[in-house]
């Protein structure tokens, strides 16, 4: 089995990618939906957060507010740090849970764990290879007006809030452009999981996986 870690910028098209790493036939682990389900109402990192942050970043459901609480660790890059600080070892615990049971039940697996703070969380010490995806500073902008609705000046504190791009890249296996067309991009992702699928299995035939 080969783990690979993606990341990149906010809104540089992770998502994207790892649909057609998935797509190719790849397992993958999204750190954002961990991060979700160990913040569930009642769990001990959302207790942690209640008791760091106050009860103005609950809903009356129990649930997090995460409009309330992105608004407020944002502005603040300590309060950021406490919160991931909160959540990493969490998401850590329950991503090599998951990569154990993987690895049992489809030893030749490619993994791909997408992670927006790869490398800021510790997470390069754990997976086999690295690949980023990148985007220009103003599609960023574009797609977080559009997605999230921020302003540019919220935009431009997520994307400052994270590691530079060029620091990403200097320390990435493989660099996948996420402005490219979708046919473009796919075909690239197709080349990379079939190099990929050698490393998790190599005695294995170049022709017996094509591109997907």
């Amino acid at each position: 089995m080969i783990l690979v870690g993606l990341t990149g910028g906010v809104a540089t098209g992770k998502s994207t990618v790892a649909k057609m790493f998935e797509r190719c036939g790849a397992i993958v682990i999204d750190a954002d939906e961990l991060a979700r389900e160990v913040v569930e109402p009642g769990k001990p990192a959302w207790r942690a957060i209640v008791n760091t942050f106050g009860r103005q970043v609950v809903r009356p459901d129990r649930s997090l507010d995460r409009h309330v609480l992105g608004a407020m660790v944002f502005r603040n890059r300590s309060k950021l740090r406490r919160l991931e600080r909160i959540i990493h070892p969490h998401v850590a615990n329950e991503q090599q849970r998951l990569v154990r049971r993987i690895a049992k039940r489809k030893p030749r697996a490619v993994v791909i764990y997408e992670v927006p703070l790869l490398f800021e969380a510790g997470v390069d010490k754990r997976v086999d290879k690295i690949i980023v995806v990148t985007a220009d500073r103003e599609t960023q902008l574009a797609r977080l007006k559009k997605r999230n609705g921020l302003s540019r000046a919220e935009s431009l504190g997520r994307i400052r809030s994270q590691m530079s791009m060029a620091k990403k890249i200097q320390r990435a296996d493989y660099v996948l452009n996420g402005t490219l067309p979708r046919p473009s991009l796919r075909k690239q992702v197709g080349q990379l999981f079939r190099s990929l699928r050698l490393f998790a299995e190599p005695s294995a035939v170049h022709s017996r996986y094509p591109l997907c």
